[in-house]
C-alpha cells in the first residue's frame, strides 16, 4: 500500500479509532455525575456506591496490558472488535442490574472492554496510518480522550434528567454499538500472526501483574470499606508481587512483558515520564475543586464550569499538539510540552491566589496545551521506533502508566494538600490557609514537572550518544 493510498484511507480508520476512545473515555467519567442518584437509589453510602466508578477504573488498570498482548497476538483489529462486544453487553448489563453488586459487576466487566478500547487504538494506528501523519493521530485519539472527559459528567446530568441514571449506561451500549459498526467498516485488514497458540499467553505473569496492580489501586483508593487494611499492607502485596513478577517474567519463553522492554532506555523513560506527568494531571482534578470552593467561595455551578475549562482547552489543542509533533518531531515537541506544562503549573500556583477565577482559568488554557503537547510527543516517540509484534503491549504499557499516574496522583498530591493545610477538614479551614497549601502543592507540581524535564533532557541526551554514526 503507497503511503498516498494509506494518508486517504487513514481518515475513516481515525474517526473509528477516535470513537473507540471516546467509548472508554466516556465509561469513566459519566457515571461520577449519578453517584448522589445511586446512593438514593440502593440507600448506600458514598463509599459503596463510589465503586461503580473505581470498579471501571481499577478493570482497566489492571488488565490493560493483557489487552495489549491479546492484540499483538491474534490480531488487533479483531481484538477491538471483541472489546466493544464486551463494553456493549456489560453497558447492558449495568442499564438492567437490579443491585448495586451488579452494576459494580456490570462496570467491572465494562472495564475489560474498556481496556482493550484505551490500548488497541494507538497500536492501530501506528500499523495504518502513514509515519509523518503519526503524530496528528496521537493528538486526535488524545483530543478524544480529553473530550469524553470533559462531556462525561454534563451528558450524565443531562440523560438522569431526562429518565434516570439507567440512561447512561443504554447511552454507552448504544455509543459503542455505533462504534462496533465503523470498526468493522473502516479497520478492513488486521495484523494477526498466521499461527497463534495459547502457550503464547503468559498466564502466570498475568495473574502476578493483576495482585499486584490490584492491590495498588486498593492502597490508593483508599481500600475497600469492609476490608479495613492499612495502606501499608497493600503496598507491601504490591512489591512482593513486583519481585515476584520480575522473577516469572525471566523464566517464561513469552512474557507479558518482556523486560528488555523495560531496560531499553527509550520505552522506560518515556513510561516513567508519561506516568509523572500524568500524576501532575490528576492533581489539577482533585486538589482544584477544594481551592475553589473553600478559598474563593464559588458554588458547585460554576466549579463544574471552571474546571470544565481544562478539558475544553485540551479538546482545542490536541490536533494542533500532534501536528506541531509531525513538523518538529517527537523529541523537540516533548522537551517544548514539558517546559509549558511547567510554567504553567507555576502560574496555577501562584496566579489564582492574587487575581482569582480570572487566574484559575488564565493558568490553565497556559497548562494544558503543554500538557496535550507532551502526551502526543511522548506516545509517539515510544511506538515510532516500535517493531509490529510490540506495538501492542507498548501501547498497553503507556494506557497502564497513565492509569498508574492518575491513581498515584489522586492519592500522593491529595495527601500533601492536606497536609499543607494542617486539619482534616479541609471544609472549615481558613480560606488562607487552604490558598497557601493550594499554592505549596502547585509549586511542589511544577518542580516534579522540571524533574521530568530534566528526566526527558538525559533520555534524549543518551540517545544522541548511543546513535550509529553514519559516517562510520
Amino acid at each position: 500500500m503507497t503511503d498516498t493510498v494509506r494518508a486517504q484511507s487513514s481518515i475513516p480508520i481515525l474517526i473509528t479509532l477516535a470513537a473507540a476512545t471516546l467509548t472508554a473515555s466516556l465509561g469513566i467519567s459519566i457515571a461520577a455525575v449519578l453517584l448522589p442518584t445511586l446512593t438514593r437509589c440502593f440507600a448506600a453510602t458514598v463509599s459503596e456506591v463510589q465503586w461503580v466508578v473505581l470498579a471501571y477504573l481499577t478493570s482497566v488498570t489492571v488488565t490493560i496490558v493483557s489487552a495489549g498482548r491479546l492484540g499483538d497476538l491474534f490480531g488487533h483489529r479483531r481484538v477491538l472488535i471483541a472489546g466493544l462486544i464486551v463494553f456493549i453487553a456489560a453497558s447492558v448489563l449495568s442499564a438492567m442490574a437490579p443491585s448495586l453488586g451488579l452494576l459494580i459487576t456490570g462496570r467491572a466487566l465494562q472495564g475489560l472492554g474498556g481496556a482493550i478500547l484505551i490500548a488497541l487504538p494507538m497500536s492501530i494506528a501506528r500499523d495504518l496510518v502513514p509515519t509523518e501523519r503519526l503524530g496528528t493521530a496521537m493528538g486526535l485519539l488524545g483530543t478524544t480522550s480529553a473530550a469524553g472527559t470533559a462531556l462525561g459528567p454534563s451528558l450524565g446530568g443531562v440523560l438522569l434528567a431526562m429518565g434516570n441514571w439507567r440512561m447512561a449506561f443504554w447511552f454507552l451500549a448504544g455509543f459503542a454499538g455505533v462504534t462496533l459498526i465503523l470498526s468493522v467498516i473502516a479497520i478492513t485488514r488486521d495484523s494477526e500472526r498466521a499461527t497463534v497458540s495459547f502457550r503464547e499467553l503468559d498466564f502466570p505473569g498475568t495473574l502476578v501483574l493483576v495482585v499486584a496492580l490490584t492491590a495498588y489501586a486498593l492502597a490508593t483508593n483508599g481500600g475497600v470499606s469492609n476490608i479495613p487494611l492499612p495502606p501499608v499492607t497493600y503496598l507491601s502485596v504490591v512489591l512482593i508481587a513486583i519481585v515476584l513478577f520480575v522473577i516469572v517474567e525471566a523464566r517464561v519463553s513469552s512474557p507479558l512483558v518482556p523486560l528488555e522492554y523495560l531496560w531499553e532506555q527509550r520505552t522506560s523513560i518515556g513510561l516513567l515520564m508519561n506516568l509523572l506527568v500524568s500524576a501532575i494531571m490528576m492533581s489539577t482534578l482533585v486538589v482544584g475543586p477544594f481551592f475553589l470552593a473553600f478559598s474563593l467561595g464559588l458554588n458547585d455551578a460554576i466549579i463544574g464550569l471552571v474546571m470544565a475549562a481544562g478539558p475544553m482547552v485540551a479538546v482545542l489543542f490536541g490536533v494542533p499538539a500532534g501536528w506541531v509533533t509531525d513538523r518538529l518531531g517527537a523529541d523537540r515537541a516533548m522537551i517544548i510540552g514539558l517546559v509549558q506544562t511547567t510554567i504553567g503549573l507555576l502560574c496555577l500556583a501562584y496566579l489564582p491566589r492574587y487575581f482569582g477565577v480570572s487566574g484559575y482559568l488564565a493558568s490553565l488554557i497556559t497548562l494544558t496545551p503543554g500538557f496535550q503537547l507532551f502526551l502526543a510527543a511522548n506516545n509517539t516517540a515510544v511506538l515510532i521506533h516500535a517493531v509490529q509484534e510490540q506495538r501492542g503491549r507498548l501501547s498497553g504499557l503507556l494506557g497502564l502508566s497513565r492509569n498508574l499516574g492518575l491513581m498515584t496522583g489522586a492519592s500522593t498530591i491529595s495527601t500533601l494538600f492536606v497536609a499543607v493545610v494542617g486539619t482534616g477538614d479541609t471544609a472549615n479551614a481558613p480560606a488562607a490557609d487552604v490558598a497557601y497549601a493550594f499554592s505549596m502543592t502547585f509549586t511542589a507540581t511544577a518542580g516534579l514537572a522540571l524533574a521530568t524535564l530534566g528526566l526527558g533532557i538525559y533520555g534524549q541526551a543518551q540517545n544522541a550518544r548511543n546513535a550509529p554514526n553514519p559516517a562510520e
